[in-house]
């Protein structure tokens, strides 16, 4: 089934949803559609997989983690060996980090929970179709001409959403990857709580109880993202926590003498 954009003559992003729930699949590529999507999906692994390999293309891809014959994670695998480069996000009720883990050495962008309002898929998918190069500005673009931001021994590269730490890639989200890209973009300087959650569900969404109820969310984000780079180097310390406000990201001395020298136009390290 395709859904056209019944607000736009001409859709503005197609999106591939694939799951086994029919009443699922079709509830939410009809609220997609409403949004502006042109929507196509699929009740298989098997089915979006003929679909790219013959020739078609998408903007971004909605997965179901588990369904019967091949799962989320082999539809994937299948993707990337035939050089099919999508965004994928998977779609779950799982918390489990083995998967997320195997699914990011995959390409995988995102999870979200099945369960999540349509705003907060509506924020991810935003983020992938509209490049989230708009997060940054033209400036950072200007900055960062090979599609590559440096800042001292972090390397993000902007094309493929990966981030590398010391050489090491550090398996990111999509989410993830946007917060550090803001951070690292605003080194030194104090971000809040609130422009943080800003990067991942939009500006002014709604969220938990009371005027800070999405504090929680932003601080578990901090969380995961610290993990992920002392897993790659135990001695990470970069982010740092401004209490009752926010965090940064904090250059040693060295890195921030980098940086300036690179700003008067002179070469930093490679």
């Amino acid at each position: 089934m395709i859904v056209q954009s019944q607000m736009n003559e001409t859709a503005s992003s197609r999106v591939v949803i694939v799951d086994d729930d029919d009443l699922f699949r079709e509830s939410l590529g009809l609220n997609l559609a409403e949004e502006g999507f042109e929507v196509i999906d699929f009740p298989s692994g098997e089915g979006v997989l003929a679909y790219f390999e013959s020739g078609n293309d998408a903007d971004a891809v909605l997965l179901d983690m588990r369904m019967p014959g091949m799962d989320g994670l082999g539809v994937l695998r299948r993707m990337r060996e035939s050089r099919i480069p999508t965004p994928v996000i998977f779609l779950t009720m799982l918390s489990d980090e083995g998967h997320e883990e195997e699914a990011l050495k995959w390409g995988a962008v995102d999870f979200i929970d099945k369960s999540r309002r349509l705003p907060i898929i509506l924020g991810r998918l935003k983020l992938i179709t509209d490049g989230a190069k708009a997060l940054a500005g033209g400036a950072e673009a200007e900055d960062a001409p090979d599609g590559i931001v440096r800042r001292g021994l972090l390397a993000l590269h902007l094309e493929i959403h990966r981030a590398y730490w010391r050489d090491s890639q550090v398996d990111l989200t999509l989410s993830e990857f946007c917060i550090v890209r803001h951070m690292v973009t605003n080194a030194d300087r104090d971000v809040t709580y609130r422009q943080i959650y800003d990067i991942v569900r939009g500006k002014d969404f709604v969220a938990g109880f009371g005027a800070d109820g999405y504090r929680a969310n932003v601080r578990s984000f901090i969380k995961r993202i610290r993990k992920k780079f002392r897993d790659a180097d135990p001695d990470f310390n970069r982010i740092e926590n401004y209490p009752g406000f926010g965090y940064r990201w904090r250059d040693t001395p060295c890195e921030a003498a980098d940086a300036t020298a690179d700003t008067h136009g002179q070469r930093g390290p490679a």
